[in-house]
């Protein structure tokens, strides 16, 4: 029988606090987990990780980065041979044509550099805020807030936000904390949904936020 907890009316900033707090004793150290040497490499693994794990995506790069080590490289490279490198990762034909339309623009209208604001990288075929968040927190030092399928599970369970679209989540969690803890409060909300806060079985007895958690699918523990 599913316990009879009760969603809170909203997300006070003692629980919200608390929530940063379990968190960060859970998770010490917050990292991004797909392989990458540069901006560059992290913005192509980034859009390969569409709806693919980061582990498939770190099998994949390297023989692609290999063969194309700079946006300039990747610029003119042939459709088809990008899509027999990158097919492990799923969705390789529109992710192809996202890497060359990616690849054409850093090379031609950023000198081969990779841009480090958000208007700039949204401007980019294929990055979209997501990924555009991870590039900011992940290697340009500014803060990003991650919204994957991740984030947004969680988000809801724990009530940080109760709707559905990320970018409206990205707002409501922009709210809650200081811009200073965007990057690292998405990435542990991130990987606590990656490794606790599962999709179809959530490891309840696991989770260090079990009585701060007003989920009402939560498991009894």
């Amino acid at each position: 029988m599913k316990p009879t907890t009760r969603r809170t009316a909203g997300s006070t900033s003692g629980r919200a606090a608390q929530i940063v707090l379990r968190l960060r004793q859970a998770i010490p150290v917050v990292r991004i987990e797909l392989a990458y040497r540069s901006p560059w490499e992290l913005l192509v693994a980034t859009i390969l990780s569409a709806q693919c794990t980061d582990q498939r995506v770190n099998q994949v790069t390297p023989a692609l980065f290999r063969r194309y080590p700079t946006p300039q490289s990747m610029a003119t490279s042939e459709k088809t041979d990008l899509e027999a490198l990158i097919k492990p990762t799923g969705f390789y034909k529109s992710k192809a044509k996202n890497l060359l339309g990616c690849a054409q623009a850093v090379s031609t209208r950023f000198g081969g550099l990779v841009p480090n604001t958000m208007d700039e990288l949204t401007s980019i075929p294929g990055v979209g805020r997501k990924t555009a968040n991870v590039l900011l927190g992940g290697v340009f030092g500014k803060p990003g807030l991650v919204v994957d399928t991740h984030v947004k599970r969680t988000a809801n369970r724990l009530d940080l936000s109760r709707s559905q679209n990320p970018e409206q989540i990205e707002r409501d969690l922009q709210a809650t904390y200081p811009q200073a803890e965007w990057t690292d409060i998405s990435q542990r909300l991130l990987l606590h949904g990656r490794y606790v806060c599962l999709a179809r079985k959530p490891r309840c007895r696991a989770c260090s936020l079990y009585d701060v958690c007003g989920w009402e699918g939560k498991l009894p523990t």
